[in-house]
């Protein structure tokens, strides 16, 4: 998706941002007619108004109000879902937006909310040239943006786009190992370096956690390690980003029980699709920020040598873990890549993994799930940056009885908790291989959608990542 500052507005297909309906007056060409016609689509709750001029389509965008700022914001990206359906039904292939309300920046939230509710994944589709979408392009007036925010937008929308093209795409194609190499791309794009380690490197490396996952596969595993250096980085020790990798999940021997339970699983790699599109967003953005980011891969699958229940893994770190349910093995191999991140002494550590379905039942796909031990300003930084774009965190705490639920009469800890607390015992997992300030966010409700709704297509959606950049871009600031 072309996104760019207009430096001539268009003259055929606008669409114009009002907070007022006297400022139906400012736009020109209005009819007497088209303004009463306008009036009344308002008045009926609607939000847009679309006029067709014969030379070109207008559709006047009405800004409304909402108790808080955050869910005004939000309102106005969902006003952009509306638009993006009513240009790609006139078949239009460029908008032009133009803010005449008070909103300082509507046209940059009608914008992304048009240009992410136009995502498509249509690569094994025989009809994808006639299901399309004629939209191409769309263009801010420069009185209405900054070009630094619109080149921002651009990026984090092409992030995006990035993941959740990588958690659409099957197993069949996207192995651990391809995985990598679409990594690597990303790397050589935008410029941070990647390293992949092979199979042998992780055997060498006795990575337990990650190797005993592997174990049922024909597939190899990799661990992707990716690093982007600024020339002056407000941190002097490095943010280190950790993605789950899991590129399908079987539940491996506890095979998955419920009916229609894998139809999904190809999007448990969704931390690793958020963490790698992150870096490219980050290298792209060129934000004053030392980053690495750690993404363990693999399958899960029931195959002869797969490990399992009773099963005593050694992991990374030394420390052992009794495998009860080979179905949580995504804190297995994320627990070997926290070991990992100790080596770089991080200023922060931040993962994120589809890793529960305790957090997808308690907040269903209105929010992540998050917990951790860095300070109260980090954390209250990620709500804040939750909040402005609308990927809402629900904190869980770490008391020490959580911990008591993981541990085992035969190892240090054992890989499940029992029937209560889920999410938190699976985090109270994550937290025995952490050293450092750490957050984890558990994205296994909002990471994939069966349905579209409003800028979120059906399928992969890179929920979180907007709200990662956020933070990294309000980093170390007062």
């Amino acid at each position: 998706m072309d996104i760019k500052i207009a430096q001539r507005p268009s003259t055929h297909d606008r669409a114009w941002i009002i907070d007022d309906i006297k400022s139906l007056a400012s736009i020109p060409g209005l009819t007497t007619d088209q303004t009463k016609y306008a009036e009344t689509v308002f008045a009926a709750e609607q939000n847009i108004a679309t006029l067709n001029h014969y030379s070109g389509f207008a559709f006047i965008v009405l800004v409304r109000t909402k108790k808080t700022d955050w869910q005004s914001s939000e309102s106005l990206r969902k006003a952009g879902a509306e638009l993006q359906l009513l240009c790609n039904r006139h078949k239009l292939k460029e908008v032009t937006v133009s803010n005449i309300s008070i909103v300082a920046n509507a046209a940059l939230l009608i914008t992304e909310g048009l240009a992410l509710a136009n995502y498509q994944f249509l690569k094994y589709r025989t009809e994808a040239k006639k299901l399309t979408h004629t939209l191409t392009s769309i263009s801010i007036t420069k009185d209405s943006a900054t070009v630094k925010d619109v080149a921002q937008l651009k990026i984090t929308v092409d992030a995006i786009y990035k993941a959740r093209t990588l958690v659409n795409e099957p197993v069949n194609y996207l192995s651990a190992e391809q995985l990598s190499k679409e990594i690597a791309a990303m790397g050589k794009e935008a410029g941070f370096k990647v390293t992949v380690l092979n199979k042998a490197r992780i055997v060498k490396e006795k990575m337990g956690g990650l190797l005993s996952v592997n174990a049922g596969s024909k597939q190899p595993p990799t661990f992707t390690i990716m690093e982007y250096v600024p020339k002056k980085a407000l941190n002097k020790k490095p943010i280190v980003l950790v993605g789950k990798g899991v590129v399908y999940d079987t539940g491996g021997l506890s095979l998955k029980p419920t009916a229609n339970s894998m139809d999904r699983m190809k999007s448990d790699m969704s931390g690793a699709a958020l963490v790698a599109s992150s870096m490219y967003a980050i290298a792209k953005m060129q934000l004053p920020l030392h980053i690495i980011a750690l993404v363990p891969a693999t399958d899960n699958r029931p195959g002869e040598e797969a490990y399992t229940p009773g099963d005593v893994i050694k992991m990374y770190s030394g420390s052992t873990v009794e495998v009860l349910n080979t179905d949580a093995e995504g804190r297995m191999i994320l627990a070997d890549a926290l070991h990992w991140a100790k080596r770089y002494k991080p200023e922060l550590v931040i993962d994120f993994a589809t890793l529960t379905g305790a957090a997808s039942a308690a907040v269903g796909e209105h929010g992540i799930v998050c917990m951790g031990t860095a300070a109260d300003e980090v954390r209250s930084a990620f709500r804040e940056s939750g909040m402005r774009q609308y990927e809402r965190l629900v904190e869980y705490p770490l008391w020490d009885e959580y911990g008591d639920q993981i541990k085992s009469d035969i190892a240090d800890l054992k890989n499940v908790g029992g029937a209560t607390g889920g999410a938190i015992t699976a985090g109270k997992f994550l937290e025995h291989f952490t050293d450092y300030p750490w957050m984890h966010f558990d994205i296994a409700g909002v990471s994939f959608f069966m349905a579209r709704k409003a800028y979120m297509p059906a399928g992969g959606t890179a929920f979180g990542l907007r709200m990662l950049l956020d933070f990294l871009r309000h980093y170390n600031k007062a």
